[in-house]
């Protein structure tokens, strides 16, 4: 080898080793001190894309856990102020029953009509529960209602072949037996809309159900117009059809089979008939049990809503657009449900259960009540139950990914600490040559002594 001076290339080849190990310790520090064997996109392009993606992934789920944690908990105030609802109901269903009953007089009842007024303005209440400054079953958060839902009942205990051209003394039961109907038999029908109860007896003689709810008029559309208020009865004929929800989808029959129906002729709250009741008497003054069991089993399968866009609630549950529940809520004003109306010129007018007229229709009145009112509690119920499992999903996901991240990213420890103290030699052992190369220049000064 020669001896020169300009270029010490043994010290530039040691120098260049040293930066290299130098560069690896370096590498090695920073992946032992944080961890990662990942730390910029220059240690591996495409793991650290993949890693970044998943990091995003991650908190996305996160966020989406708790943002299905917030509606749960959001739906848990609902529930609460629908479940206050129904209790509050079936205690008006004890008064009510005890209004109906003759050994009240009129003070008890006036009584009793005052206890219904607070729990009715306590519905109310109710219903204007919030979460977060949100309206939750004041009607504001319901699903969208396209034209205004009409009530419609349907009763399923009379002879499929029943129609409304059909004596009441010919009338059968589902399995075809006769429900002995007499012409000196007495007609009531009562129902109430807009808070009010409207009631009229006529004779059995020569009726038929289209004269109990159509005045003797035709069976496919005519309107019973005898109580005055303007809130009247339709009915249509046998059919699997029973009409257009508040969602415009069509409602029929569970297993296809044919029933009566009977509908408000006004769509929305403002024409609800929140219940009716038709009662056979017979001469000798008794109510004829057996009969009304079948001719007055009359169920709420349309609830009257009013026209409104869809304020459903949206819970957002994935990393994605669009990866959401959504959930409309009912409406559990006392309105909507039947124990409250509003006049033309804005008097309010609750359930009236002071004379037992009024009670007696009032009964059916608080069924249909709380049938409604379980009906929003269960929906709301289901949905919780359902967030929970998104939940579970969620927190699995969110695991399952970051497994993965954990296996681009993480360093081994162990083989990184053996990685770091290689390193660690080499650089000083290294620097050690160095400065055996620097020294090797001296030799030459002896040459020129």
């Amino acid at each position: 080898m020669s001896l020169v001076i300009k270029n010490n290339m043994s010290a530039i080849n040691t120098l260049n080793i040293m930066s290299k190990n130098n560069k690896a310790l370096s590498s090695s520090l920073q992946k032992v001190s944080t961890g990662q064997k990942i730390n910029s996109a220059a240690d591996d392009p495409a793991g650290y894309a993949i890693s970044q993606r998943m990091q995003t992934q991650i908190r996305s789920l996160d966020q989406d856990n708790d943002n299905a944690a917030n509606g749960q908990n959001m739906l848990k105030t609902a529930e609460g102020a629908v479940s206050s609802t129904v209790d509050i109901l079936k205690t008006l269903k004890e008064k009510v029953l005890d209004a109906a009953n003759d050994t009240n007089t009129t003070y008890d009842r006036n009584t009793i009509q005052d206890y219904l007024d607070q729990a009715v303005d306590q519905i109310n209440d109710n219903a204007t529960t919030t979460y977060n400054g949100k309206l939750l079953v004041d009607g504001s958060m319901n699903q969208a209602s396209t034209t205004g839902a009409t009530v419609v009942y349907t009763n399923e205990s009379l002879d499929t072949a029943t129609s409304f051209s059909s004596n009441l003394t010919d009338l059968l039961d589902r399995n075809g037996n006769s429900l002995n109907i007499l012409d000196a038999d007495t007609v009531t029908i009562s129902y109430v809309s807009n808070g009010k109860t409207m009631t009229t007896s006529f004779s059995a003689s020569g009726a038929t159900l289209a004269s109990v709810f159509m005045n003797s008029q035709s069976a496919t559309g005519a309107s019973v117009d005898g109580f005055g208020n303007g809130n009247l009865l339709t009915g249509a004929d046998a059919g699997s059809f029973i009409g257009l929800n508040a969602q415009g989808v069509s409602v029929y029959t569970a297993d296809g089979s044919s029933v009566l129906s009977v509908s408000s002729t006004k769509s929305g709250v403002g024409g609800n008939i929140a219940g009716f009741t038709i009662s056979i008497t017979g001469t000798d003054g008794n109510v004829k049990k057996s009969v009304n069991t079948t001719l007055d089993a009359w169920s709420e399968q349309i609830s009257a809503s009013d026209q409104s866009n869809d304020n459903s609630i949206t819970l957002q549950v994935g990393t994605k657009a669009n990866q959401s529940i959504r959930v409309g809520l009912g409406d559990m004003r006392a309105q909507a449900l039947g124990l409250q109306g509003v006049s033309a010129d804005g008097s309010v007018q609750n359930l009236d259960v002071s004379t037992r007229d009024n009670a007696n229709a009032a009964i059916n009145v608080l069924d249909n009540a709380v049938q409604k009112s379980l009906s929003q509690q269960t929906k709301i119920g289901s949905v919780e139950s359902r967030l929970d499992y998104t939940q579970d999903n969620l927190t699995t996901q969110s695991e399952n990914v970051q497994s993965s991240e954990s296996t681009i990213t993480d360093a081994n420890m162990a083989e990184e600490m053996t990685e770091y103290t290689k390193n660690n030699v080499l650089a000083q052992a290294s620097q050690a040559m160095l400065a055996q190369a620097n020294s090797s220049s001296q030799n030459i000064l002896q040459l020129l002594q």
